[in-house]
């Protein structure tokens, strides 16, 4: 079905005030709303309200209930959002390991780790800088030491603590504070078939019973964002045995240096960095 969207920028205030407003407004009719930032240097944030296309020109009454001057409207195609996010996610290399959809599985080769991820569950698949780099990281470090004893820190889909038990058949503790992010997780560690060596938690933090009962770890992943990387750092260098391995990830190329100073503090130095377009992923040991 055909679809407009009318839509605003302003500053983070501003926005959030008016996704507020927009959502009061528009509760009887469940019109889909989001807010999402588009330009981080400027502090400037979109708000966007979602109708069917048959309801007349509404930019007047939406810009009113939004407490704007005006909006901007964009008349949305009929697509089939499904078949569109299958044809865009294609495999992902990276390293050794392969990530897919069902939908691609006689594209995977005798030699690759496979790991089978639905589009449905789209965050987390790879596809993201981050998350392919640290498969990338993973894949490196698994080719020149065996851990005993993994950690995925911030686990979202899962991918990262199959890719772990794939690669090194270890056992994985994979955390995350989202539940539905652990119920997806744990769903896609069954169906990749390595249940037998992760084991999935709903955990805030390093002091969580299911992460401290499991520590030291002797390789940590971390693909959060860099401000939360920073705060951890105390508890993520402790929970890291002495001779351990660190990958930290979400970070864009400008925040590394910041990143890096956070954990040279706790006695974790830079052995390897990763670029992937503006993202970078880091190894750090002791």
């Amino acid at each position: 079905m055909t679809q407009v969207r009318y839509f605003l920028r302003a500053g983070k205030a501003e926005a959030q005030a008016a996704y507020e407003r927009l959502e009061a407004a528009y509760e009887d009719e469940a019109a889909p709303l989001s807010i999402f930032e588009i330009d981080e240097a400027r502090g400037e944030h979109e708000v966007s309200v979602y109708f069917e296309a048959d309801g007349g020109d509404r930019s007047q009454e939406v810009a009113d209930a939004a407490g704007v001057a005006r909006v901007e409207r964009e008349d949305l195609p009929d697509v089939d959002w499904m078949e569109q996010v299958l044809a865009d996610l294609k495999p992902v290399r990276a390293g050794r390991f392969l990530v897919h959809g069902a939908h691609d599985r006689a594209r995977v080769k005798p030699n690759d780790l496979s790991i089978e991820i639905e589009a449905g569950q789209a965050f987390g698949t790879g596809h993201h800088e981050t998350t392919a780099g640290c498969l990338e990281a993973i894949d490196r470090i698994l080719s020149m030491r065996m851990p005993q004893n993994a950690l995925d820190l911030g686990t979202g889909s899962g991918v990262l603590a199959i890719a772990l038990a794939l690669r090194g058949r270890v056992p994985v503790l994979a955390t995350d504070i989202d539940p539905v992010a652990v119920r997806v997780a744990q769903e896609n560690v069954r169906a990749n078939r390595v249940h037998t060596l992760v084991q999935t938690a709903v955990a805030t933090g390093l002091s969580a019973a299911a992460i401290r009962d499991q520590s030291p770890y002797d390789l940590i992943v971390a693909n959060i964002l860099a401000g939360p990387l920073m705060r951890l750092a105390p508890g993520i260098a402790r929970a890291l045995t002495r001779d351990g391995d660190l990958v930290l990830s979400g970070i864009l190329g400008r925040q590394r240096n910041a990143v890096l100073a956070a954990y040279r503090v706790q006695g974790l130095f830079h052995r390897h960095t990763l670029w992937r377009g503006d993202w970078v992923t880091l190894h750090l040991t002791r």
